[in-house]
């Protein structure tokens, strides 16, 4: 398709032609499947196989695999209850396993592990050794399989009170992160969250977290610990922020979702406790009200970007329906994949990379079609990886996407795919992880595989001192990502969290550093003194991370060493000017003093503006007006600072647009 509204005329079209049927019109069955699998077109060097297809699996939605291989799949036959298709499946929708038990590339297994309304078109599994996350609005569930037989013993509601139910804005997979702590979203859809018991979760500053701009809106990205403790909202004001991915060193990537035909559909890197600029964060307007100093175009107008406060997007990848994102850390790929993002779009019909450079503070992207089609029925839901490094595609299979529509509208005659992609040639593989062990536990968490990490990180966790020399062995070699899991673990040996942390703020890696430095602050050591250490860092990217580390800081250190790192903002580096303004959040009075202490008259430089411009001090709107009124800005320019103006409030704001007010006058006589 050239663009999204020959595709949008399309899907409806077909929709209507076969709306009668309610079938694939092409037929159904892994014969029918093998056919459409010969349009598929496969990055070079690679290839693509059928792993399954209906009627084993129909409409996944979601998936995951196990330390041992076996694809989980959550389907979606009942998607959109509420339309007039009515319950599709009787007893609810289905939570699968597919094996490969012969190795030959293809399932031959089948089980249904679950089966129930309360997990219709769950749009998020994670698996975890023997307990499984499911997320399926209102509710996040736990299954627990005690005795071993793939059926689940026990269910527990994790989080309850979510909004989006039915609904693809809900809330979506977890994942398991290098530092033992669980990773999620919901869309703008979700709304709210609350524990098991009904309960609304508060941040650790004590706002309950909700879509009410106090200070959270619209979809967001949250991180607790398993036991569900430190439960925090990393990111958000995103529109339908689909899944998230975290690498070795801690870092968060996500797809979010534009208003649908915009071209606005991005990639973010998510800034820990950044803005992301859906809505107005001041009045919650979309982004089509007229604003001061608005973008040109509508792709960066739908995310607020000239606004201070709002953190700069990695990618914008045009129109689409983005779905499932990974980061792949494996070697069996070709090298141009490795340590990259890989994500589902499905309105455009593509899996893709999005190779990831520095830049400033961060970074920039560029995209490499890995899985695409011209077939009208390929819809990618999900990617994720095997423990040999295969990836594994989840298709929807359906001739659109979105609009609260299907056309496969019988049990019958619905359709689904999932495709195994690895290099020509390759046979499937599964290690034996004997996570006893010491060596086999290291084995595990060197893993692509993020439930083969899981098995190897909490057994390593539990050996505890014991598992020192190991990790010591991997943290001293020369693979960065391997080093910086080590390096998690090592902190986590009870009274050794300082000494490696210690080392790593040293290390020559920028990564390792960082990674270090968001131990420190998971671990709750003395920041300020690391910080001190790091204030004057060659890497704006570590630099940044000292920064976020004094949020909330309340050393009376913390004002000057914020000041240190102010002072090295240029004019040239969104990324690093917002991470200042997170930074500086809640203490902006006492971080901005400090730094105008130390510039004094000399603020009026480039990057001294910028300063201004995105702070919300009391000082603030006073060095506003002396900007506003420079005879040399442009017009633009003076929208900008006017732009500022409105994130700011009290008597010091009333003030300054007086005196803007009388200087107008002046000049007027």
């Amino acid at each position: 398709m050239k663009n999204f509204r020959d595709c949008f005329l399309l899907t409806a079209f077909l929709l209507v032609f076969i709306e009668s049927r309610g079938e694939n019109p092409r037929g159904t069955g892994r014969e029918a499947a093998l056919e459409q699998l010969k349009e598929l077109e496969v990055a070079e060097g690679l290839e693509v196989t059928l792993f399954a297809s209906e009627p084993v699996v129909v409409n996944p939605a979601n998936m995951d695999i196990d330390a041992r291989g076996r694809v989980w799949v959550t389907e979606g036959a009942n998607y959109r209850l509420w339309q007039k298709w009515g319950n599709l499946r009787p007893g609810g929708d289905r939570i699968m396993i597919l094996e490969d038990t012969d190795l030959d590339g293809a399932a031959d297994k089948e089980t249904v592990y679950y089966q129930g309304e309360d997990v219709n078109t769950a749009l998020g599994i994670c698996v975890l050794d023997n307990r499984v996350i499911v997320s399926c609005s209102p509710q996040v569930l736990m299954f627990t399989d005690i005795n071993g037989d793939d059926k689940p013993d026990e269910k527990d509601i994790l989080f309850s009170g979510i909004k989006g139910v039915d609904h693809d804005h809900g809330v979506h997979a977890f994942v398991f992160g290098p530092d033992g702590r669980l990773y999620f979203n919901f869309g703008n859809d979700g709304k709210q969250i609350a524990d098991k018991n009904g309960k609304p979760l508060t941040d650790p500053q004590g706002n309950i977290i909700a879509d009410n701009r106090k200070p959270y809106q619209q979809g967001m990205v949250f991180r607790c610990y398993p036991d569900l403790s430190g439960f925090e909202v990393l990111g958000h004001n995103f529109r339908n922020s689909y899944e998230v991915c975290v690498d070795s060193f801690g870092t968060l990537w996500q797809s979010d979702n534009d208003d649908d035909g915009n071209h606005g559909v991005r990639i973010n890197y998510v800034m820990e406790y950044g803005n992301y600029g859906y809505r107005d964060e001041i009045t919650g307007a979309g982004w089509r009200e007229e604003r001061t100093g608005w973008e040109e175009t509508i792709p960066e107008r739908h995310w607020h970007l000239n606004d201070p406060g709002v953190v700069p997007n990695l990618l914008q990848t045009g129109a689409g329906s983005p779905t499932g994102i990974l980061l792949y850390e494996g070697r069996l790929l070709p090298k141009k994949y490795r340590n990259q993002i890989i994500h589902c779009d499905a309105g455009p019909r593509v899996v893709r990379a999005y190779p990831v450079k520095r830049l400033g503070a961060g970074y920039s992207a560029t995209i490499a079609n890995i899985l695409t089609s011209e077939d009208t029925w390929y819809r990618p839901s999900d990617v994720c990886v095997a423990p040999d490094g295969a990836l594994f595609i989840s298709d929807w299979n359906d001739a659109g996407v979105g609009g609260h529509n299907m056309a496969d509208r019988t049990l019958e005659g619905m359709s689904g795919r999932i495709y195994r992609v690895a290099p020509k040639g390759n046979k499937p593989e599964v290690p034996n992880y004997r996570v006893r062990r010491t060596q086999g536990a290291i084995r595990a968490l060197k893993s692509p595989n993020l439930a083969a990490r899981y098995l190897g990180w909490t057994a390593l966790r539990e050996m505890q001192g014991e598992a020192e020399e190991a990790l010591l062995s991997m943290w001293k070699g020369r693979n960065q990502k391997f080093r910086a899991r080590a390096l998690h673990l090592l902190a986590q040996i009870k009274g050794k969290a300082d000494h490696y942390v210690q080392q790593a703020i040293q290390d020559k890696n920028p990564n390792i550093r960082i990674t270090g430095l968001r131990i420190a602050r998971e671990r709750k050591l003395e920041l300020v003194n690391l910080v001190a250490k790091l204030v004057h860092d060659p890497s704006p990217q570590v630099r940044r991370e000292c920064a976020i580390a004094l949020r909330h800081e309340p050393s009376n250190l913390a004002p000057d060493l914020w000041a240190e790192l102010a002072q090295q903002h240029k004019g040239n580096d969104r990324w690093y000017l917002e991470a200042l303004g997170i930074g500086a959040h809640g203490q902006e009075d006492r971080y901005f003093s400090a730094w105008l202490d130390k510039v004094g008259e000399e603020w009026n430089t480039k990057g001294g503006r910028d300063v201004i411009w995105r702070s919300r001090s009391k000082k603030t709107p006073a060095l506003l007006v002396k900007i506003i009124g420079d005879k040399s800005l442009t017009e633009a320019e003076k929208l900008r600072y006017f732009r500022a103006m409105d994130f700011l409030e009290g008597p010091e704001k009333e003030a300054a647009l007086v005196k803007l007010l009388m200087d107008d006058l002046g000049d007027l006589e």
